[in-house]
Parts: C-alpha cells; structure tokens; sequence
C-alpha cells in the first residue's frame, strides 16, 4: 500500500463518542525507521495504542496485528537480530499519534538475509516507503527496491541524528546522565542530567528552550557519535549544527583489532574479554618512564605515554594475556575519541560534550574512562553526558520524518494529477474523404 493514501486532516468530535481522524496526514502504519551503519543496523517500530480512538481500514488493522505479534512476542529474529527490550519508549506522542517504540537490531552484513526475513513473513507489503539514513541506505536500496518493492528515502545523517537525540531526550526524563567517582570502583555512580533544549512531547509538560533549567544541557554542546568511525558535531539549535572533526578509530578499530589479536568474533565478547583485562601490562605509562609522574608538565605517573609500548619483545609478551591486549585496545580507542571531542569542545568554546553511538552499547568502560578524561584533563570544565539509547538516535529520526515524507510525496502526486488534468487536450484531426480531401462538418 503506498503512503500517499494517507488519512485525512479533518478532525471528528470526539466528545461525542466518535472517532476522529488525525489532525494532518499522515502515512498508514505501521510507522519504521531504519540507519543502516557501517557494522551495525539499527530499526524502530512505533506501535500505536490509541486504534480505538481513529478510524483506519481493516488493511491497516490486519497489517498492524501482523507485524505487532511476529515483532512484540520476540525478542530474537533469525540468528543475529536482537530487540532490546529494555529501551522501549511508552506514551509517545509523534505527529498526534500516541504509541510505544521498539528498538532492533542487527549487523549489517546480515543485511541481504534481514530482506529474505521481511519478504518470507510478508511483511513486504506493509509499507513502500521506508526512511532510511547511513551509507547502507544507498548500499541496499536496490535490493530493499527488487526483492521488496520498498523505496527507501534517505534522509541526512547528521540531521536524523540530532532529530533522534532531542524527541528521544524530551520524551524520557532520565534519558540522560553522567558519572560521579568514575575510576572509583566502590563509589562511582550515574547521575541523571536533565535536558531541556530538546522538543518536547505534547504528552510531556514542556520546558522551553528560552526558559532553560540551569541544571540542564542547553545549546550549545558538542555531539560525539561513536559507531564504526567517529564524528564530533557541534549544536547551536535545533537546525543549527555543523559536523567539526572525527576518526577513523572508533568501534571499527576496536573490533576489528580485538579479533585479529584476540580472536574475538562479536562486539560483545571483545568487550567482555576488555571488561577482564589489564591494559598496565601492555601500555608503557608516564611511570614507567620517570620513575614517577612528570610533575613540571603535570602528567601523573598513571598516565599512558605510549599504547602496546610495553609488548615489544618477545619475552615481554609472552606475560600478557589475551584479555590485557583486549583492554589496551578498548583504552586506546578510547582516548583517541576524548581526545578528538575535547579538542573540538575546546575550540568551539563549549562546555558540555554528549557521547553517543553503539561503541557504548554494553560497555560501560569507554564510558567510564571518557568522564574521567574530560575532567581529568579540562580540569573540570568540560562536562561529559551519555544517553541511553545510545545508537538507535538516527532511526529514531527517520521514523519522525517518514510522516513530512509522506506529505511531500502527497503534493507530488496530487500537482502530478492536476498538471495532466490541466494539460490542453490535442484537436483530433479533420477527417478525410478517400481520396484525401478534408470532408465539410454539418
């Protein structure tokens, strides 16, 4: 069913007992978000629960129950994909429609078997348009167009990005935090940083930006989104963002390294075997080199002054265990992100920095070691935030724009009809006796 068959805008009187239509257009659910990245993908699915109080086809009603119960009574799909659970967002309201967000995943080189899933349990037919960011959205979109008949429109990464981070943050109060006492491991703790720059849901009491809680982020602050490689943002408002600086090593490099030394198959394991590991063993630190710290520059002897320095003989390396490796990698990449982000704070002038991306999905290490540097070495100026739902932000950004998609392709179509209707129709030509001439008209 395509998406230009949207509801209509006119709106019932619904004291009456009646159900009412939508206050604008929107697409025919089920509503999907997708960011195809590097290494992982990422989807979101808002489910609505107010059916009762809208009118929709029965089409709609099967299509809704179908996909409800294969996505909802799962939290596995085919061999690697993984609903989490855990951060299902209830109550949301998106573009007058209120329901819950469910969060999935699955690596991208599974990508070709996620289609053959989607066309097997028909779910092909639920919607021929899917808004789709990251490079896997031009990668795969003749496969989504052949296999599936969906059209997958692309939507700016950074743009869906900033748009998830902030309708996330407005619709979950605890969505973001910070460590106190982070390398303290009998006192270390979150802390809940409330947002409010971010839109609010018109189901949540809102705060405007200009009336700003001084205990909360407010613009601007510094983006750091931490997935395969790194890309640190700057955002003065909610359209007004630039893309400043990032890496090549990122969770890429941590993968990659972890499986090459360590043999290490998944992000999970590599990090598990990290969280064992003592990166002392492999790293040379200030130390090691003065005997102590270099106080005159004001390094403590703790600091690293050169990653996997200490292995570079065999009989040195032959102490070290896999795990140590592992956590010299997961440290190394680590520093080389705080140290990009916090330059890129320096330069703007901007105090608070937001780490998101799936390289913190399960590793609360690199989110430790991340609040410790920027405290560490901005002398406590520089404030560093993460966010819950750390990777799923683009998706969640295209699934609010699927809804201005569908209204650009209504406008579309609708300026396509009334062009061919307005069309001057050709004069049908004059006919002819057989001989040739034109014959007189009565």
């Amino acid at each position: 069913m395509d998406c230009a068959t949207e509801t209509s805008a006119e709106e019932t009187n619904a004291s009456s007992g009646r159900r009412r239509l939508p206050s604008i257009s929107l697409p025919p659910m089920p509503w999907f978000g997708i960011d195809i990245g590097g290494t992982l993908t990422k989807l979101v699915y808002f489910e609505p629960t107010d059916q009762a109080d809208y009118l929709e086809t029965e089409d709609e009603r099967i299509r809704e129950k179908t996909i409800h119960r294969y996505l909802t009574t799962n939290k596995a799909y085919g061999e690697t994909g993984i609903r989490d659970e855990h951060l299902q967002l209830d109550g949301v309201n998106i573009n007058g429609r209120v329901g819950v967000i469910h969060f999935i995943r699955f690596p991208t080189d599974r990508m070709m078997n996620f289609i053959k899933l989607v066309r097997s349990k028909g779910f092909a037919q639920v919607s021929s348009t899917v808004c789709a960011t990251g490079g896997g959205a031009v990668k795969y979109a003749k496969e989504a167009e052949e296999e599936l008949g969906m059209y997958f429109h692309k939507a700016d990464e950074l743009q869906s990005l900033i748009n998830g981070i902030e309708f996330v943050a407005a619709n979950n109060a605890d969505e973001c935090y910070y460590y106190e006492n982070p390398l303290d491991e009998k006192s270390f703790c979150k802390r809940v940083w409330r947002w409010s720059s971010a839109r609010c849901s018109s189901t949540d009491q809102k705060q405007s930006a200009d009336e700003p809680n001084p205990d909360g982020l407010q613009y601007p602050y510094v983006v750091c989104n931490i997935g395969s490689g790194v890309s640190v943002l700057v955002v003065r408002g909610h359209k007004d963002f630039k893309r400043v600086s990032g890496s090549s090593i990122g969770g890429g490099f941590f993968q990659g390294l972890c499986f090459w030394l360590c043999g290490c198959e998944t992000f999970e394991e590599a990090i598990d075997l990290a969280t064992r590991g003592d990166n002392k063993k492999v790293d040379k630190l200030v130390g090691d080199i003065y005997g102590n710290g270099y106080d005159s520059v004001g390094l403590p002897g703790d600091v690293i002054a050169a990653s996997f320095a200490k292995v570079l003989t065999k009989d040195k390396a032959a102490s070290v265990q896999k795990a140590d490796l592992a956590r010299s990698v997961l440290v190394t990449a680590t520093n080389n992100i705080g140290s990009v982000a916090l330059n890129a704070a320096t330069q703007h002038g901007i105090d608070r920095i937001v780490f998101v991306g799936n390289f913190l999905r399960v590793n609360p290490i690199a989110a430790r070691l991340l609040s410790h540097a920027m405290d560490f070495w901005s002398q406590g100026t520089k404030k560093a935030l993460f966010l819950h739902h750390e990777g799923y932000f683009g998706a969640v950004g295209c699934l609010e724009k699927l809804v201005d998609v569908t209204n650009m392709r209504r406008m579309a179509k609708s300026k396509n009809q009334t062009d061919a209707a307005a069309a001057p129709q050709s004069a049908e030509p004059p006919q002819t006796d057989s001989s040739g001439n034109d014959m007189p008209t009565t």
